[in-house]
């Protein structure tokens, strides 16, 4: 008997013959494989090269995009599509919007997880808004870069007045900030302060269903958002000083990682990271938290010296202490300036004043 054949027939082109002949592997082409291998080549140099961690509210994203923008500018291995990553990573402050900060936790609510992740190495750098992060920063990490200050002042926001000063008695002013709410008491007792938690878009969508009569919000997230034009006003940093590092990114990673500590020196802005410094070495001085409204502000003045003013208050406004000091600006003196400002304000507040806090 003669052996089965494959038989092709030009009309059909189908196979005829044994189930052998049809599991015959076809030979690829030497241009297929080619192909293939550009494929996979292509592929692996989509794998990201920096994974940015990040908070998911639009302010957080946009500070996240900013920072990838800046390393893709200056650094020509990460332009391609895909070298840099962003990873969101929801935290404790983004869980939990029913309670005061204060009541929470008050320290790390919007960065521990975020370092957490940095630890682990599920991300290589973080981006923080300087103004959530503790005076300390976890063991195994470094915080080596502050981008470009924003402008620190706080915006006024409201449907019927153009300032804080037009606001009848008894208006309703949202806000989650203890810093805020004791400098509008303190100037302003006739107004009513309420907690009021969100991000930017909800806390302006609550104003316009009428939750409140007023808000404040800083003027460098509203820039950030490009939404600007939605501040009714602008207060001045002598009407309403600023929180500490207020308007200032900072970018963590781990303190063993030279790679990732080369690029980011390359994005260091050295006179906000020494103003940055100062104002939370004060504040680590007063040992701040969620409890303890804290407000402080350095930076070059016109001769080139550094300018600092800093406050310490009673939530309620009623005790408001302040203090302002001029110096070189130079990190071992700015450091030396906060930490003596600090000083100086727990001395007068007393013991008792902190104890009242707690």
């Amino acid at each position: 008997m003669a052996p089965l054949r494959c038989v092709t027939t030009t009309a059909h082109h189908s196979l005829v013959g044994s189930p052998t002949c049809l599991a015959r592997p076809r030979r690829r082409s030497l241009a297929s494989v080619r192909a293939a291998v550009a494929v996979q080549s292509e592929a692996k140099a989509k794998v990201s090269l920096i994974r940015i961690g990040t908070r998911g509210s639009p302010l957080a994203l946009a500070q996240a995009h900013e920072t990838r923008d800046k390393l893709k500018a200056v650094h020509s291995e990460l332009a391609d599509d895909g070298a840099v990553e962003i990873v969101i990573i929801k935290t404790t402050g983004d869980m939990i919007l029913d309670k005061p900060l204060a009541d929470i936790g008050g320290k790390g609510l919007f960065t521990k997880e975020i370092d957490d992740a940095l630890l682990q190495g599920r991300i290589d750098i973080a981006v923080h808004s300087m103004k959530d992060v503790p005076t300390y920063v976890p063991e195994g990490t470094i915080l080596p870069c502050n981008l470009p200050r924003e402008d620190v002042r706080d915006a006024f926001i409201c449907l019927t007045a153009n300032s804080l000063s037009e606001l009848p008695a008894g208006s309703v002013v949202g806000s989650a900030s203890l810093r805020r709410q004791s400098q509008i008491l303190y100037r302003y007792p006739s107004l009513k302060v309420v907690n009021f938690r969100g991000n930017v878009q909800t806390r302006l969508r609550k104003l316009k269903e009428g939750d409140v009569h007023a808000t404040l919000l800083a003027l460098a997230g509203l820039k950030r958002l490009n939404m600007a034009e939605t501040a009714t006003s602008v207060l001045s940093v002598e009407e309403m000083l600023p929180a500490v590092a207020q308007g200032a990114i900072g970018i963590a990673c781990r303190s063993n990682d030279d790679k990732m500590m080369n690029y980011l020196s390359s994005l260091n802005h050295e006179d906000t990271r020494l103003a940055v410094a100062c104002e939370r070495e004060f504040l680590a001085v007063l040992d701040g938290n969620c409890r303890t409204p804290i407000a402080a502000y350095a930076y070059r003045d016109k001769d080139g010296n550094c300018s600092f003013r800093g406050l310490l208050a009673s939530p309620n406004g009623s005790i408001v202490y302040e203090t302002s000091r001029t110096g070189p600006y130079d990190f071992d003196g700015m450091i030396e300036m906060g930490k003596d400002a600090g000083h100086e304000l727990k001395a007068k507040a007393g013991p008792g004043f902190f104890d009242s806090l707690q």
